[in-house]
């Protein structure tokens, strides 16, 4: 830690409280600006795949190169963090996302499916980094207000993740007018968005809340938890992280090939970016509901409640007609929901069991499998559909997400 950090975090110490709440309020204001970025890749990624490729079978490549290049952000984030801090980390997170968008916009406009990949998996830096800025709104708050503070930076998200899909039309016109391709106009927006994200926290996020977290640590003598608290921490790291990356495989797989499902029955990108809208708001906007949820009772219950929630999305989704608009955004809302539910008690199982002393690295870890179980639902939802159908592919991953039922049931035995 540099002598101006921990002179900043010094001044905090005797009452980290006003600290904790204008971290929030930074935080708050880069995830309303990144949640426009976000919702980009989620739109027309698919869409702009399958146009260049020709071919169904690869439109889930897209998603699975974001999610592998969100697993490399994911460690680099969390290193940086653990040594320098969250702002430095957090901030070059989002500025890569934005290299990352403008590399999607050259490959559009050269017709280069190679460089479209490349810029994909850098571009997934800034759903990486999306995810880690919920670690940071948690470091300094009180074990019974975690999942709370969690929920606050989640549900920043849902006004530009609403926005940015909404506006997949006028940004392809825009694009259009400025010699750019139809479906590469959300990346416009979201490298813009990724851009003034990183911003806001390089510039506003002081004093940095994990390195003031240490240091009201230290001045509490609070010390890494040894022996059967150790123990227990290292079995809520495993709990945690199996509920977020069974979540996310789930949703990644369902949600990617959603828009080209609609596509091939007739629908434009106004309706499929109107049902990724409607999902991406299921997946941050009822976070306080779940962040009270959590505290009140219990992280056991919420994650298993998750499981439940996912297998309706999926039953759902198989059972919609392909026509039908309107159901389809429910069980993408349902599948949000769900998938905000194991994000926010996962994330609170994991930052109670994680100490101090290695918490950034332990999360930049966790959230590594988590972008890798997104890939692996990216990659494998365009070969299933290839082979199969859509509704199979729904209903096998809201099957899959019940296996979440016998890990919260042997931990919660245990406790």
């Amino acid at each position: 830690m540099t002598s101006t950090a921990v002179t900043d975090a010094t001044a905090h110490i005797s009452d980290p409280a006003p600290a904790q709440r204008r971290i929030l309020r930074v935080l708050v204001a880069s995830q309303v600006l990144s949640g426009a970025g976000l919702a980009a890749g989620v739109t027309v990624g698919a869409l702009l795949a399958q146009n260049m490729l020709g071919s169904t079978s690869l439109a889930g490549l897209p998603s699975a190169l974001l999610t592998a290049g969100s697993a490399l952000a994911a460690v680099a984030v969390g290193r940086i963090s653990q040594a320098r801090g969250r702002r430095p980390g957090l901030a070059l997170g989002y500025l890569t996302g934005a290299i990352g968008s403008a590399g999607v916009i050259t490959a559009a406009v050269l017709d280069d499916p190679v460089l479209l990949f490349l810029a994909l998996f850098v571009y997934g830096a800034g759903t990486a980094t999306n995810l880690q800025a919920r670690y940071a709104g948690a470091d300094l708050a009180t074990p019974g207000r975690r999942a709370r503070a969690v929920s606050t930076v989640l549900v920043a998200t849902t006004l530009g993740g609403v926005a940015g899909p909404n506006l997949a039309a006028p940004t392809g016109t825009f694009a259009h007018t400025l010699g750019v391709p139809n479906l590469a106009g959300p990346f416009l927006l979201s490298g813009v968005a990724y851009a003034l994200a990183a911003l806001v926290l390089a510039v506003w996020l002081r004093p940095d809340p994990l390195l003031l977290a240490r240091t009201v640590a230290r001045a509490e003598e609070a010390d890494a938890p040894t022996g059967r608290e150790a123990a227990d921490g290292r079995g809520g790291v495993v709990l945690g992280a199996l509920v977020m990356v069974l979540t996310q495989l789930v949703m990644v797989a369902i949600m990617t090939m959603t828009p080209v499902h609609m596509h091939d029955h007739g629908h434009g990108t106004a309706a499929s970016g109107l049902v990724i809208a409607v999902h991406i708001g299921a997946m941050y906007l009822p976070s306080p509901l779940t962040g009270w949820l959590v505290d009140r009772y219990g992280r056991m219950r919420v994650a298993a409640a998750s499981a439940g929630t996912l297998l309706a999305a999926g039953v759902l989704a198989a059972a919609a007609p392909g026509d039908s608009v309107g159901l389809l955004a429910l069980a993408l809302a349902l599948l949000g929901l769900g998938w905000n539910f194991g994000l926010v008690s996962g994330t609170a199982i994991i930052t109670d069991a994680v100490p101090l002393a290695t918490r950034a690295k332990t999360q930049g870890l966790v959230d590594v499998c988590i972008a890798l179980a997104g890939a692996t639902g990216g990659l494998a939802s365009g070969i299933m559909v290839a082979a199969t159908s859509y509704p199979a592919l729904a209903l096998t991953g809201g099957v899959l997400s019940l296996a979440l039922l016998p890990a919260v049931a042997v931990t919660a035995y245990r406790r």
